[in-house]
Order: C-alpha cells, then sequence, then structure tokens
C-alpha cells in the first residue's frame, strides 16, 4: 500500500527535513506541503489523502485548528510534529496519539511510520474520534500547560520515554542541555537548567547552584562553609556546591 501524505509546517526547513527523511520510504508519496493552517485545510478539503504530519504550533491557525475546521470524520490518519514536549506530555502519550518531536529524527520517524503500517493492515485509524476528542477538550479548555511538569520526554538509547520527575536526584547544567541524574541512569534534555528550573515545583526541586538543581527528598545532610555559601549530600553520598542564592532558597523552605 501506497501512502498519499501531506506535510504541514510552517518552517522551510522543518518541511525540507521531512521530505528527506520521508524520501527513502517507498510506501510514503507526498502529494502535497503546506506551510499554514489554511494551506492544508483547502488541501485536505480537495481531495482525500492517507496520512497526515501536521505541526501543532503555526500561527493564526495551528494544528488543533486545523482538525476542527475539517472535523474529526474528515480527518485523515495523522502523525503530530510539535518542538515542545508539553504537548507530547499532556496530549499525545496520554491519548495514544502519535507524534514526533523537533528535530525529526529518523529512527523515530520509522517508529511512527510502522505503527501507522499497522494499523492500517488492521483497517484501523491512528486516532479515534473519542482519542481526538479527548486532546482538543483538553488543550482547548487549558491553553496554557500546567504549572509544573511532572514527567519530561527524554531519549533512552534509540527510544524515547517519560521520566517521572521524582526518579530525578538532581540536574546538572551543560551548557544548553540540562543532564537529569536519576539513579544510576543520567539523560540528557535539550533545555536549559535555567529554563527547566521554571517547570519544575520550587516546593520539590531547588536550584543551589547556577548548575544544579536538587530533589529536596534526596538531600541527607547541609554543610555551611562561612557565613553565606556551603554544600549538599544527597544520599547517594554525592556532594554538591551551594551558593549564596541556593542557599537563600532553602532558608526560604525552611529547610537550613
Amino acid at each position: 500500500m501506497r501512502f498519499r501524505t501531506v506535510i504541514v509546517d510552517d518552517e522551510p526547513l522543518a518541511l525540507d527535513l521531512l521530505r528527506m527523511l520521508l524520501a527513502v520510504h517507498e510506501d510514503i508519496e507526498i502529494v502535497a506541503e503546506c506551510q499554514n493552517g489554511r494551506e492544508a485545510i483547502a488541501c485536505l478539503q480537495s481531495s482525500p489523502v492517507d496520512l497526515l504530519f501536521l505541526d501543532v504550533q503555526m500561527p493564526k491557525i495551528d494544528g488543533f485548528g486545523v482538525i476542527e475546521a475539517l472535523g474529526l470524520s474528515h480527518l485523515p490518519p495523522t502523525i503530530f510534529v510539535t518542538a515542545y514536549h508539553e504537548y507530547a506530555v499532556r496530549a499525545f502519550d496520554i491519548h495514544a496519539v502519535d507524534y514526533l518531536t523537533k528535530p525529526v529524527e529518523p529512527e523515530r520517524l520509522a517508529t511512527a511510520l510502522a505503527r501507522v503500517r499497522k494499523k492500517a493492515a488492521s483497517e484501523a485509524a491512528l486516532l479515534t474520534r473519542e482519542q481526538l476528542a479527548a486532546v482538543l477538550k483538553e488543550l482547548r479548555t487549558g491553553e496554557e500547560p500546567k504549572s509544573y511538569v511532572d514527567r519530561l520526554l527524554v531519549k533512552d538509547g534509540e527510544k524515547e520515554i517519560l521520566l517521572p520527575v521524582e526518579r530525578i536526584e538532581w540536574v546538572e547544567a551543560a551548557e544548553y542541555y540540562s543532564c537529569l541524574h536519576a539513579g544510576n541512569r543520567n539523560y540528557v534534555l535539550r533545555e536549559t537548567i535555567s529554563d527547566l528550573s521554571e517547570r519544575m515545583d520550587p516546593k520539590r526541586f531547588v536550584r543551589i547552584h547556577r548548575s544544579a538543581i536538587v530533589n529536596l527528598d534526596r538531600i541527607a545532610e547541609i554543610y555551611r562553609e562561612g557565613a553565606t555559601q556551603g554544600s549538599i549530600r544527597l544520599a547517594d553520598g554525592k556532594l554538591l556546591r551551594m551558593s549564596r542564592t541556593g542557599r537563600e532558597r532553602l532558608l526560604a523552605l525552611g529547610r537550613i
């Protein structure tokens, strides 16, 4: 079976990358490329397609606006593409809707297409009306992601997993990345420690240094060194430096 495919993304480079990656899959035939929601709606209303790659974040009419305009009964099997992990965690994984995070990786794309082929072979739609209705209801009734993240989407070898934040013992800054230390495993997240600290519950995670965030439940001992600075020893024995600002944050929580 050949899949007549439409790809939608407002970023030309993202379209180019997806087109290049799809070229190696002989059963994928790209019949149209759209750079905004209005183009996508017109294209999908003009002729039926077998598969849709739909960007979530687009100006004026976003991916969910496209869905609403088409109607769930007229939507082809769809793989969402997003640069925002919050959407993946809150909607796509929870509702078993497939998705790709930017930049799209060949291995992850191959996995998504395998799921499409499997569902097509069993004559089952990739997205059920009930699943899409649940996604739309959740995102339309609360456009902003929830205050603090409770899971993070991270790479684990060749796959991606949802890592519960309570498993994280501490976070280490690595320039434009963050290294999540969870037991004897380390996961790299493409997000700065400053951005990540804004998404983590400050009652559970405290930034004790410009290069470190700690899980309060994993602190075993706190050492004062002088009037302002100090260090923290975690339950596993790891010793972390604590800055003046970090000590003030712990003081504000009543921990020291």
